[in-house]
Parts: structure tokens; sequence; C-alpha cells
């Protein structure tokens, strides 16, 4: 008889007590029994969180070894895959291994399909035996392993028409293009940081569908060869490169670029600290800024925009909006060159 779980897998914290599996220090991550409401994994590959990633590479030099010794410790240490420094996590793909009682019959998924989660590892009760292979250049680790998903979780079934790392990559950053298409309007400016990565291409084609031939997108990107990437798309009316830390040029470029207008709704997607000021800066008064990076500090983007007398409304990144995987994929299929640099880049 299995035991019963908790929804939201209480069940399985540690420590402190009384808190939710994502804020917990420590999470039980023993795969030898499953509750009654939880999904058993075998894992394939982790999609770590791309500022996670760029942390614990930066934090192991490069060096693949090192960077499986920081992982194996940060999984030892708390159960699951939650980066101490950033505090965020990724998703992973992998096959249903076992479902317990309590969920037979009642979840569109069974035994030996292959899905990919789309709830935080930062949550996710995780026992990694063996780190594979690693691909730093798209945060990608193959692992054998196994996970626990909680009822409340969600995920995604791995569609035939598309490889595996193709749809692991897009799932990752989900949340980023499905709000955009619920927060840009036709006729506005949007400017978009980070243009030229994984989730900034998804934003950048989904903001110029929603803006329209009366709208304006704008892709900011850091490196010379993500921006000749972006252009090459072809879904932004302009785009530049610059050191999203330093606000002030990027401010000046902005004003050059809308007649000193502003945009309307800014999406802040990069995986590097200290980007909220350009963010804030460069958004009219009554505008949005939508932080889907996890490397955001609320403290500095709700005292910068004080401090700069803005009246924006700031948007914190959910990695979940309805439908978000529906809405990811099918930008894939309906962008042929979108899909191409995909595939190219993750698959």
């Amino acid at each position: 008889m299995q035991k019963k779980g908790s929804k939201f897998g209480i069940h399985r914290v540690i420590e402190p007590k009384g808190v939710l599996p994502q804020p917990a220090n420590k999470i039980d991550n023993n795969m030898d029994e499953i509750y009654d409401n939880e999904i058993l994994i075998d894992v394939q590959t982790l999609n770590i969180d791309s500022a996670s990633f760029t942390q614990i590479k930066e934090q192991a030099g490069g060096d693949h070894e090192k960077i499986k010794e920081i992982m194996f410790d940060i999984v030892a240490k708390q159960g699951k895959h939650r980066n101490p420094v950033t505090g965020s996590g990724g998703m992973l793909l992998g096959t249903v291994e076992k479902i317990g009682d309590a969920l037979k019959g009642k979840i569109d998924i069974k035994e030996g399909d292959k899905i990919a989660t789309l709830v935080s590892l930062s949550l996710t009760p995780l026992r990694i035996d063996k780190i594979k292979d690693i691909r730093a250049d798209i945060d990608q680790v193959d692992i054998d392993g196994k996970a626990i998903l909680f009822e409340s979780g969600i995920y995604a079934k791995i569609p035939s028409d598309m490889p595996e790392g193709l749809v692991l990559a897009a799932l990752d950053v989900a949340g980023a293009p499905a709000q955009t298409a619920k927060l840009v309007k036709p006729g506005d400016t949007v400017l978009i940081i980070g243009a030229g990565g994984k989730s900034g291409m998804l934003c950048c084609y989904e903001a110029k569908k929603r803006a329209g031939v009366t709208g304006k997108v704008i892709g900011l990107c850091h490196s010379e060869k993500s921006t000749n990437r972006l252009k090459s798309l072809n879904f932004c009316d302009h785009v530049f490169s610059a050191d999203a830390t330093q606000p002030v040029p990027i401010l000046e470029k902005m004003e050059e670029i809308t007649n000193g207008e502003m945009a309307d709704v800014t999406i802040n997607n990069v995986n590097i600290p200290d980007t909220e000021m350009a963010s804030i800066l460069c958004t009219k008064n009554d505008g949005l800024v939508y932080f889907f990076s996890m490397a955001t500090s609320f403290t500095k983007a709700a005292l910068g925009a004080e401090g700069v007398g803005s009246d924006v409304l700031m948007i914190v990144g959910n990695g979940y909006t309805r439908g978000h995987a529906d809405i990811t994929l099918e930008l894939l299929r309906e962008s042929e060159i979108l899909r191409k640099v995909f595939t190219e880049l993750y698959a």
C-alpha cells in the first residue's frame, strides 16, 4: 500500500518543516518507494536554467569534471538541483517509469511515455547516478538518474514531429514567448534584451506577430554572433549589440531608435545580473517591463525604478502560463526559419 502524499509535495520536505519543496533546503530524493500521487521518471537529460548553468560554468572555470562535481554536490546536499547562488533550476526530459495508484487513470500519460517536466528542478526530487555528457553550449546534461513529479507538477508529452533535444530546449523557456503573446498589443514598440538567445529569439518572433506592421520590435544582443544570427532571422525592425549591464549607452541608443518615445514593453531574457536598470530606463513611464531572467534582483529593480522616478509596471517572469508548451512548440511549426535555427543549435 503506497503512502498518501501531499498534492504539492510537502511530504518530501526534510528541512525546514512547514515550507514547500522549492524554498526547502533539503528534500527527500529516495526513489525506492513512491507516494500514491507521485510520478517516477527515469531521467535522460537535464536542461539547466541558463542563469544557473552560466554561474556553474564560471565557478568551474569551464572544466567539465568540476561542473560534474558542483552538480553532484548540489543534489547531495539538497536532494534536488537548485543552484545555491542563483536559486534557479531548469527542467528535465525522461521516461515515465511508474505512476502512483491515486493518479492512475486520472492523467493523460502512461508508463513508458516520454515527457518533459515543466516545473523547476529547484523543487523536483532528483537522484543523479551518473553524468554521461555535458553540452555546455546549450545548458544540457545527459544523466542516468531518477526524478519525482508531484501531483501538482505540469509536464508535456514529447511530440513525434520534433527531435527531443529541440523540444527540451524550447519548453525550457516556454513561459517567455507565451507571456509575450499576452503582453504585446498591435502598434507596440517592444524591446527584447537578450534577444539572440533561446528565449529571446522566440520572443522576437511572437512580439513581431503581436505588434504587427504598426509596431516595432527592437532586439538587443550581447555577442557579435548572436547579433548576426538575429539579424538573419528578420524578426526585428532594429537589432544592436551592447552590454546590458551598462544602461546609459543603451538608453542613448533607444532614444535614437525611438525618437525619444522609448518602449511600450521591454522583455528581459538575459542570464546575467545587473540588467535591471537598462530594462527600466528604456521603457516609457506608463510602459511594462517583463523580467523573465532568473538573474533579476527584485530589490535592484524596485529601488532602481524609484531612484529614476520611473512609473513602469514590472512583472516577475513566471515560467508557467496556461498553454505555454503548446504555444511555444507551435511557433517552431509556424516558422520554418526559427525551427531551422533551433534545430541547428539545440537538436
